[in-house]
């Protein structure tokens, strides 16, 4: 048996330092090439030991264990999708995670998210608060290990620093995690461990590695062990077209020995198993990075675990990033592995919700989880661009409730031949590459949705409203009643059925003038002409008599559950002399039963 490198997965919210701390290890510029500076692709890159010795020193040679791990194998997941979790059977394909938040910035959307993708596959991991050099009055010392450059601090400066970890630490607690600064853990097992770093000046990455090898070596030796004569196992990261070679693959090998011309199972977007021939391997040198290796690529007869390698094969173009990559063996039937894999991340739909698509099956797992978590209900969720078919069904799901007429899209397109149907129908689409940012938007839209329903429901129900039959201001006694009236409370409506002070209907209101002209509704303090429809003048009220409207059961109901503080003081007032008027009817007018 051999112990392969473990793999780490590097995770943090945009611009708090991942492809910076990678950068400084292997002396590589490569955030500086990509836009924004923010890493746009999955990447991977080995650290062989003589490296991290190299940044060491003499600090490695107190852990004795060179001959042990063979070095460090680094996943750099996009800056802006740090959930994008990789994913093999039966948990994550990292081994152990760093996440890393700027010390001066603390905790934000993607680091909760990162969290969540930890908690959810219990991987074990370090917090790099990172960008210590920008504190007040720091003074750097490039590529000292953190003890070394701390103690060296001012004392107001390391108090700063302090208290910003145990910032750190009370958030970490809040999210269920004990945690202290490194060199202060007592249990490596069950404490996560800070260590506070420049990534731009080097200032503590000596102890990153350091804790990083150190846990593989004390936890994770076993995990680590493979036999390197194993068929392999991997896992896509990236499907892409090379010039001079078609359509290739970027996948990490994590067990096994992956050889030229071997036969691979891989899945296919249509959740069918593809099996192809290995034609070449290609593997970066170490220290390149697999999206920007300046020597490009060595071909190799064989590569054995952990690697990040590049694949050609035939019939490559519809393979699933994120897939399994089995090499077939008489021992196992791994076409049947890969269809059980399919079958285990098939995600529980329900009859009624929104739909999601995303680009790989570990960020449609995670973007589910998170919508499960904020109990939003999934019709349907598949991997790829958003299509007629999705379009139309999400339709369906409109017609249905309208706020289930979305598509939450995760780093995918609309499908071109579909843009037309999507602008033409009620869907609304959630697209983009920050998971958080996309589920705001969606929350934001439903609360506005909401309460554009809760104003137009509020503005149907009928509300408390009365006025004063004015005294020698009898136009008409009947056939219908005209009256001169004042509103003493609410808004007066064209329609609206009343009440007297005994709960008798008087009759409807049938309209209302001032001055010639005719209005739809009168407001407080306002005196107008008013014809109500069926009612006699001293038969049904008097002159003097106020008049209530009167509200339905059903619509008091809503008030009383749902808009009572929306009510001035005056509608307030008459809303109880209202409900006073009906129980002295029906006692339990207006109660609530057990089940409301």
């Amino acid at each position: 048996m051999k112990i392969r490198s473990p793999i780490v997965s590097v995770l943090g919210h945009v611009d708090h330092g991942k492809t910076t701390l990678l950068d400084y290890i292997r002396g590589s510029t490569i955030a500086a090439k990509e836009a924004g500076g923010i890493t746009q692709h999955i990447g991977a890159t080995e650290i062989p030991n003589d490296t991290i010795e190299n940044i060491c020193g003499d600090f490695i040679s107190k852990l004795a264990i060179k001959d042990l791990i063979p070095g460090l194998f680094f996943i750099d997941t996009p800056g802006h999708a740090a959930f994008t979790s990789l994913r093999k059977r039966g948990g994550a394909l990292a081994d152990l995670a760093v996440l890393i938040l700027d010390v001066n910035d603390g905790f934000k959307p993607q680091t909760y998210e990162a969290l969540n993708i930890l908690k959810m596959y219990k991987t074990p991991f370090i917090v790099v608060a990172n960008k210590i050099d920008r504190l007040f009055g720091w003074e750097v010392h490039e590529g000292a290990s953190f003890r070394e450059t701390f103690s060296n601090q001012a004392k107001s400066v390391q108090q700063d620093l302090d208290n910003k970890i145990y910032e750190i630490v009370g958030e970490l607690h809040k999210e269920g995690f004990q945690s202290e600064r490194f060199d202060r853990v007592s249990n490596f097992a069950s404490q996560i461990s800070i260590i506070p770093i420049s990534a731009k000046t080097g200032e503590g990455v000596i102890e990153v590695l350091a804790m990083l090898l150190g846990l593989a070596q004390e936890y994770l030796t076993e995990q680590l062990e493979i036999d390197e004569n194993a068929p392999a196992k991997g896992t896509v990261l990236e499907i892409k077209e090379e010039t001079g070679l078609g359509v290739t693959l970027d996948a990490i090998i994590y067990d096994g020995v992956l050889r030229t011309n071997d036969e691979i199972a891989l899945m296919l977007s249509s959740e069918d198993v593809l099996v192809t021939k290995i034609r070449s391997i290609l593997r970066p040198l170490p220290l390149e990075e697999m999206r920007d290796s300046k020597k490009k690529f060595r071909k190799l007869d064989e590569v054995v675990a952990a690697a990040g390698i590049k694949v050609a094969a035939p019939h490559l173009d519809d393979v699933v990033s994120g897939s399994p990559l089995r090499v077939l063996s008489e021992d196992t039937d791994v076409e049947q592995e890969i269809l059980n894999e399919i079958d285990n991340i098939t995600i529980d739909t329900e009859d009624e919700g929104i739909l999601v698509k995303a680009d790989t099956i570990g960020s449609l797992e995670a973007v589910v989880k998170l919508l499960r978590e904020m109990n939003i209900p999934i019709r349907a969720a598949d991997i790829g661009d958003v299509n007629r078919r999705d379009i139309i069904n999400s339709s369906i799901a409109y017609d249905e409730n309208e706020l289930h007429g979305a598509i939450i899209a995760f780093n995918v397109d609309v499908h071109p031949n579909s843009e037309e149907d999507l602008n033409n129908s009620e869907v609304k689409l959630f697209s983009g590459d920050v998971i958080y940012q996309i589920l705001e938007e969606y929350e934001e839209w439903v609360k506005q949705k909401q309460e554009d329903k809760k104003k137009s429901f509020y503005d149907a129900i009928i509300k408390p409203a009365k006025f004063v039959s004015l005294p020698k201001l009898v136009f008409r006694q009947s056939k219908p009643a005209i009256i001169g009236i004042e509103s003493l409370s609410g808004t007066l409506k064209q329609g609206q059925q009343l009440i007297n002070k005994d709960g008798h209907i008087v009759g409807s209101i049938a309209s209302m003038e001032d001055k010639g002209e005719t209005l739809p509704d009168i407001s407080r303090g306002q005196r107008v002409a008013m014809a109500i429809k069926d009612a006699i003048v001293g038969k049904d009220f008097e002159e003097g008599d106020e008049l209530y409207v009167d509200i339905p059961e059903k619509h008091y109901k809503y008030i009383e559950r749902e808009f009572k503080d929306k009510l001035t003081e005056d509608e307030f007032e008459t809303l109880y002399e209202f409900l006073e008027i009906k129980r002295k009817q029906d006692p339990d007018w207006g109660s609530f039963g057990l089940f409301e």
